[in-house]
C-alpha cells in the first residue's frame, strides 16, 4: 500500500472513530432526552431539526469541501501562501453566508413552525438560528485542516460537540421541560448552539497556535499569486454544486417533516398519534442510522482531498488506486452494518430504548429499523463515489443523480406513506430507492473518469461472504439466546469477530490495511 493511500485509511480511522463515538453519544443523548422531553416532545425536537439542516447545508455545506480541495490542490504544488489565502476569503465568504441565515430562521421562525405543523417549535428555531453562523465559521477551519489531510482537529471538535450536548443540552432541557414541552426542546436546541460554539473556540485556538506551521514551509512556487477575486470565483463555482447536492437530502427531510405527518392524518390518525411516530422514525431510527454512516462520512472526507491532490498532479494511477480503496472500504462498512442492524434491530431498539418506549413504539421502531438499516451500504458507497467525483472536479454528477432520488423518494412517501396498510413504514422504502436511483449512475461514472476498473471481487463479492458469515452466526445467536442488554452486547461482539476473521480469511481485509489502521492509532495519540 503507496503512502499516499495510507495516508486515506489514516484519515478514514481518525475521523471513523470520531463519528462513531460521536453517533453512539447522540444516541445515548437521545434516552434521557426523550425521558426528559417525552416522545411528544421529541417531535417538536425534531421537527426543528430538517430545517435547521437545510440553511446549514446551504451555508456550509459546499465551501468547506472546495476549501479542502483547493488548499490540498495548493500544497501538492507547494504553494503554501495560497492555501492560507483561500482559507481567508472562504472564512470571510462563509461568516457572511452564516449570518443570512441565521437572521432568515430568525425572522421566519413564525412561518417555519406553520409549515411544520407544530407552532410549538417557534421558540426551538429561535434559539437554534445562531449556531448556524457558529458553524458555518466551524466548517471554515474543518476545511482547511481537512486541506492538509490532518483529520484530528475536526475529529476532536466533533468529541467536543457531542459530550457537550450531554452536559448542557440536557441540563437546560430539563429546566426548560418544568415549563413546558415546547420550552424543554428549545432548552436542549439552545444547549446544541452553546456546544458549537465551544468547538469553534477550541479549532480558533488550535489555529493561532499552529499558524506558524506555513510560515516554516518554503514558498516554491514561482507562479504569480491568484487573485482575492479569482480565488472566490473558483470557490463559488466549485462549492455551488456541492451545496446543491448535499441540499437535496435536507431539503427532502424538510419536506417530509410536513408530508409524513400530513400523509398520516389522511389515513385516519389523529396528531397524537402520528406526531410521536414521525419522531420514532426521524428522531429514534434514523439516529441509529447515523452511528455506522459515521464512516461513510469519514470514507467521503479523506477522499477528497487525497484525490484532488493526485489529479492536481496528473496522476492518475494514483486517483484509480484510491478510489478502488474507498470503494472497498466503503462496502466493507456497509455490508456488515446493514445487515447485522437489521437482523438484530429489536434488540437494538431495546437495547437504548426499552424503557422509554410503549410496546407498540417500540415494535414500530424496530420494524423501521431493520428496513432502514438497509440504506446504510448504499448511503455508504453513494457518500464514496460522490466525493471521488467531487475530487476529480465532476461535483455537478453527484447534484444530478440525487436530486433524481430524491424525487423518486418523495414521490413514493406520497404514496406509501398515505397508504394505510403501509403508513410510515413506507418511509424507509422510499429511502432505499432514492439511495439506489444515485448510486448506480455515480459508480458508471467513478469507472469512466476515474479509470477505474469494476472490482467484482474486492467491492462486493469478498465482503459479501464475510458479512454472510457474520449473518448467519448473529441469527444463530438471536434464535438460541435470549433477549438481554448484555446478551445483546455479546451478539454485536461475536458478530463483528466473525466479521473481521471471515475478511481476512477471504482477503476482503488485508494485513496491510490492519498495520495501516494502527500506525494511524499511535500518529494519532502523539
Amino acid at each position: 500500500m503507496g503512502k499516499q493511500s495510507k495516508s486515506i485509511v489514516a484519515g478514514m480511522t481518525v475521523l471513523g472513530l470520531a463519528g462513531i463515538i460521536c453517533k453512539l453519544v447522540g444516541v445515548l443523548f437521545s434516552i434521557p432526552l426523550t425521558w426528559i422531553i417525552g416522545a411528544d416532545g421529541l417531535g417538536v425536537f425534531q421537527a426543528v431539526f430538517p430545517t435547521y439542516n437545510l440553511l446549514l447545508t446551504i451555508s456550509s455545506a459546499g465551501l468547506p469541501v472546495a476549501v479542502s480541495r483547493m488548499v490540498s490542490h495548493a500544497l501538492a504544488h507547494d504553494d503554501p501562501r495560497s492555501a492560507k489565502k483561500i482559507f481567508r476569503i472562504a472564512l470571510c465568504l462563509l461568516t457572511a453566508l452564516g449570518c443570512i441565515c441565521t437572521l432568515l430562521m430568525l425572522c421566519g421562525s413564525p412561518l417555519l413552525a406553520d409549515h411544520v405543523n407544530q407552532p410549538e417549535a417557534q421558540l426551538g428555531f429561535q434559539v437554534i438560528a445562531p449556531c448556524v453562523a457558529v458553524v458555518c465559521v466551524l466548517s471554515a477551519f474543518r476545511g482547511f485542516m481537512q486541506g492538509q489531510q490532518n483529520m484530528v482537529p475536526t475529529a476532536i471538535s466533533q468529541l467536543i460537540e457531542q459530550v457537550g450536548k450531554v452536559f448542557i443540552s440536557l441540563p437546560l432541557a430539563y429546566f426548560g421541560a418544568q415549563i413546558s414541552i415546547a420550552h424543554g426542546a428549545a432548552g436542549a436546541l439552545l444547549g446544541i448552539t452553546i456546544v458549537e460554539f465551544v468547538a469553534l473556540v477550541y479549532m480558533i485556538m488550535l489555529y493561532l497556535r499552529r499558524r506558524y506551521v506555513f510560515s516554516q514551509i518554503p514558498q516554491l512556487s514561482t507562479e504569480e499569486e491568484s487573485s482575492g477575486k479569482g480565488i472566490a470565483r473558483q470557490l463559488m463555482l466549485i462549492s455551488i454544486p456541492i451545496t446543491i447536492s448535499a441540499c437535496i437530502v435536507p431539503l427532502s427531510q424538510t419536506i417530509d417533516s410536513s408530508m409524513l405527518i400530513e400523509r398520516m392524518l389522511s389515513t385516519g390518525m389523529t396528531i397524537e398519534q402520528a406526531r410521536p411516530v414521525y419522531g420514532l422514525f426521524s428522531g429514534l431510527v434514523i439516529r441509529l442510522i447515523n452511528v455506522p454512516t459515521a464512516l461513510a462520512l469519514a470514507v467521503s472526507m479523506s477522499l477528497v482531498p487525497a484525490i484532488s491532490a493526485a489529479r492536481a498532479l496528473d496522476d492518475y494511477d494514483t486517483v484509480a488506486r484510491q478510489s478502488d480503496l474507498g470503494l472497498r472500504f466503503a462496502f466493507l462498512i456497509g455490508f456488515p452494518c446493514s445487515i447485522g442492524m437489521s437482523f438484530l434491530s429489536r434488540e437494538i431498539v431495546s437495547f437504548f430504548y426499552a424503557e422509554t418506549l410503549s410496546p407498540e413504539h417500540l415494535t414500530i421502531a424496530s420494524e423501521l429499523l431493520s428496513v432502514s438499516s438497509l440504506t446504510v451500504v448504499l448511503f455508504t458507497v453513494v457518500q464514496a463515489t460522490s466525493s471521488i467525483l467531487q475530487g476529480l472536479n465532476y461535483q455537478r454528477i453527484p447534484m444530478y443523480t440525487l436530486i433524481a432520488g430524491v424525487v423518486c423518494k418523495i414521490a413514493l412517501n406520497y404514496i406509501l406513506v398515505g397508504t394505510p396498510e403501509i403508513g410510515i413504514h413506507g418511509a424507509p422504502i422510499a429511502s432505499l430507492v432514492c439511495y439506489t436511483v444515485s448510486l448506480v449512475p455515480n459508480l458508471y461514472f467513478v469507472l469512466k473518469f476515474g479509470k477505474v476498473r469494476m472490482n467484482w471481487m474486492g467491492w462486493i463479492v469478498r465482503p459479501g461472504i464475510a458479512t454472510a458469515a457474520m449473518g448467519a452466526v448473529v441469527l444463530l445467536m438471536r434464535h438460541i439466546l435470549p433477549q438481554h442488554r448484555l446478551i445483546t452486547l455479546v451478539e454485536v461482539a461475536v458478530g463483528v469477530v466473525v466479521f473481521v476473521a471471515a475478511a481476512l480469511e477471504v482477503k476482503a481485509v488485508t494485513p496491510d490495511d490492519l498495520r495501516s489502521l494502527r500506525r494511524r492509532k499511535k500518529g494519532a495519540n502523539a
